[in-house]
């Protein structure tokens, strides 16, 4: 299985597997993927989510079928070691990416406010801000 930064030509794999998964959301060809290629179709998605005060790790999601393989830290390692600084994110489980090396963050930046459509379903009172200084 290769990571790598995802291609133009991945944009209908990784959106097929961002609708499976329910990771999909408005503009999500203007982030910047990285993906879990088996050779045959995208295994997993990660995105960096661009704001104008922040870096936002959004979208990351594992085929079911590929779970248990520690794609999911390869393809945030993959993101962080291309992450020009701060990366934020919001989460349901922080403790996957505490072992990623993320804290909780004390504040969130103005640019982490969810769209309420994106947070339908999930608990607010579970959700985490979170970040990770990558230089």
């Amino acid at each position: 299985m290769k990571i790598r930064k995802a291609r133009a030509s991945d944009l209908p794999g990784i959106r097929r597997l961002a609708e499976s998964l329910g990771l999909d959301y408005p503009g999500l060809e203007n982030d910047r993927f990285w993906v879990a290629d088996d050779g045959r179709e995208i295994a997993g998605i990660v995105a960096l989510k661009r704001h104008a005060d922040c870096d936002e790790l959004v979208a990351l999601g594992v085929d079911p079928r590929d779970r248990e393989r520690g794609l999911g830290r390869k393809l945030v390692q993959a993101l962080l070691d291309a992450a020009p600084s701060e990366v934020y994110l919001a989460t349901i489980i922080p403790e996957f990416f505490e072992r990623c090396g993320f804290a909780r963050a004390s504040a969130a930046p103005a640019g982490l406010a969810k769209d309420p459509s994106w947070c339908e379903g999930c608990r607010k009172e579970s959700c985490v801000i979170m970040v990770k200084t990558t230089a």
